[in-house]
C-alpha cells in the first residue's frame, strides 16, 4: 500500500504542475489537422460577423466528438438518447443503435465483444468519446462497462488478489483527442432509476455549460479509514488549487445543509443527509466504496444517489477493487481540468489512474467551466475564462484565417479562478486567435 500511495501523491503533484507535465498532442495528427484546416479556411465563405472571426482555443468535447449508443430493444434507452440528441444537438449519424436482451446488470464478455464488434463498425472515424442510454447492464464480466467500451473486454485491467491492474494511457492527459491520441473512447452512462430522473440530469449538465458556478469543494475525511485513504493527498489539492475553488477539508461522518456544493468527494459504504444538500449544476461527487458502482445493488450505497441528490456526474466500482488511490478520482485532478474547461466525462476519466472496474455515470459533455464570448457591443466584446493557474491572454491577429498571426494587443493577465477580459475588434481588423 505504501508504493501505491507514494504512487499516487507522484500523481498528483504531476497533474496539478499543469500541462508542462505531459507531452502535447501528437505532432502528426496536429500536422494533419493544420492541412485540412488550412484547406477549409482557404475556400471557405468569408464570416461578417466579427465574432465568427475569433477564435478560442479547444478546451474540451463537443457534441460532434460524442457517439450515443442506443438498446433498440430498451424503450428506457430510446427515450433518453432520443431526448439527449435533441438538447444536445448530436449528430444524427453520430448514434449507434444496437438491439440485445435489456435488464441485466453484468453482459458476458462474449456478448459484450459481439456487441463491441458493432459499436465499432458504427462508430464514426471522428467520434472521441461515448454516451451510453441505459442504466443495465453496467458490468461486463470483471470490468465496468464504460471501460470495456474504451479499451475493450481486456482481464489486464481487472485485479487479482486486490491487486494493480492496467494503467490508462488517458490519465492526466492534455489531450482533447482521446480516440486519436491514445485509440481509446472515454464513456460514461447516462443512467437512472426512470426517464424523468435521467432527463432531470441531462438538462442539470446542458444548464452548467459556461456557468462558472461560485461553488465549493468539500473533501471529507471520515473515521472510516480504510475508504479515507485518498485524504493523504487532500493538503495538497487545497494548497495546489488555492484561489482556483474554496476548498474545505472536513472531519466528519458526512456534511450538512450546504448550498453550494460543486464537488464532494468522500468515503463511507453509505452516505448520510444528501437530502439536506444542493448541488450546483455541473457538480462532481463521489464516495470511495467498493461497490459503489453496482448500481442497482443494495448492499452499499450506488452512485447513482449523487445524481438523484443533484450531482451531475459520479463514479464507483463494480467490483471489489480494494483502496487503491488509483482506482478511484484523484479529487485535485478531476478540479483541475474541470477548471481548464474540459467536460465532465473528460475531467472524471482523467482523475482515474486505473479506471477498468470503475463506471462513470452523468451527463457526459457537462462543461461549466468553458469559456464563452459575447459582443457586448459593436466592435467591443467580453471574454469570460476561468483558469487553475496564473498566465497570460494572447491575442494574434492576421489579414488572413490562414494566418499568420502576429500579437495584436497588450497581454492580459489571468488569474486563478474567474476572470473577464474586454477587448475592442472590428471586422475590417482580419482576424484574431485568443490563447492562454
Amino acid at each position: 500500500m505504501a508504493q501505491y500511495q507514494y504512487m499516487a501523491a507522484v500523481n498528483v503533484q504531476m497533474a496539478l504542475c499543469g500541462f508542462g507535465c505531459r507531452n502535447p498532442i501528437g505532432a502528426g495528427f496536429l500536422a494533419q489537422l493544420g492541412v485540412a484546416l488550412l484547406l477549409v479556411l482557404m475556400f471557405a465563405p468569408v464570416a461578417a460577423d466579427p465574432q465568427a472571426r475569433i477564435q478560442l482555443p479547444r478546451t474540451g468535447l463537443t457534441a460532434d466528438d460524442l457517439a450515443v449508443i442506443v438498446n433498440d430493444s430498451d424503450p428506457l434507452s430510446r427515450q433518453i438518447a432520443d431526448y439527449y440528441q435533441k438538447v444536445r444537438h448530436i449528430p444524427p449519424g453520430n448514434i449507434i443503435h444496437l438491439r440485445f436482451p435489456p435488464g441485466r446488470d453484468t453482459l458476458s464478455s462474449d456478448e459484450f465483444q459481439q456487441l463491441k464488434v458493432e459499436i465499432d463498425r458504427a462508430t464514426p472515424a471522428h467520434v472521441q468519446a461515448y454516451a451510453v442510454a441505459w442504466t443495465v447492464p453496467y458490468r461486463v464480466a470483471c470490468m465496468s462497462l464504460t471501460s470495456a467500451l474504451a479499451f475493450g473486454f481486456d482481464e489486464r485491467y481487472c485485479s487479482s488478489s486486490c491487486g494493480p491492474t492496467q494503467p490508462s494511457r488517458y490519465f492526466n492527459s492534455p489531450s482533447h483527442y482521446p480516440a486519436s491520441d491514445y485509440e481509446l473512447r472515454p464513456a460514461m452512462m447516462l443512467a437512472g432509476i426512470d426517464f424523468q430522473q435521467v432527463k432531470t440530469l441531462i438538462d442539470r449538465g446542458v444548464a452548467a455549460d459556461h456557468s462558472f458556478p461560485a461553488g465549493r469543494a468539500y473533501l471529507v475525511i471520515t473515521a472510516d479509514k480504510a475508504r479515507s485513504v485518498r485524504a493523504v493527498n487532500f493538503d495538497l489539492a487545497a494548497k495546489e488549487l488555492d484561489g482556483v475553488f474554496p476548498i474545505e477539508i472536513v472531519e466528519s461522518e458526512a456534511i450538512a445543509d450546504r448550498r453550494d456544493i460543486l464537488f464532494y468527494f468522500t468515503g463511507r459504504v453509505h452516505v448520510p443527509q444528501l437530502d439536506t444538500l444542493a448541488f450546483l449544476p455541473g457538480a462532481l461527487a463521489d464516495h470511495l466504496t467498493s461497490t459503489g458502482g453496482q448500481l442497482t445493488g443494495f448492499g452499499q450505497m450506488s452512485s447513482l444517489r449523487w445524481l438523484e441528490a443533484g450531482a451531475t456526474a459520479s463514479y464507483g466500482t463494480v467490483v471489489e477493487p480494494c483502496n487503491h488511490m488509483q482506482k478511484f478520482p484523484f479529487p485535485g485532478i478531476a478540479m483541475f481540468h474541470y477548471a481548464l474547461g474540459a467536460s465532465a466525462i473528460e475531467a472524471y476519466w482523467k482523475s482515474v489512474a486505473w479506471p477498468g472496474e470503475g463506471v462513470f455515470v452523468g451527463e457526459p459533455l457537462s462543461q461549466p467551466f468553458a469559456p464563452y464570448l459575447r459582443e457586448i457591443r459593436p466592435g467591443q466584446f467580453e471574454l469570460h475564462i476561468f483558469s487553475p493557474r496564473e498566465t497570460r491572454l494572447r491575442i494574434e491577429r492576421s489579414r488572413s484565417a490562414a494566418g499568420p498571426f502576429q500579437p495584436f494587443a497588450q497581454q492580459p493577465r489571468i488569474r486563478r479562478g474567474a476572470n473577464r477580459v474586454r477587448f475592442k475588434f472590428s471586422e475590417s481588423e482580419g482576424y484574431l486567435q485568443l490563447r492562454w
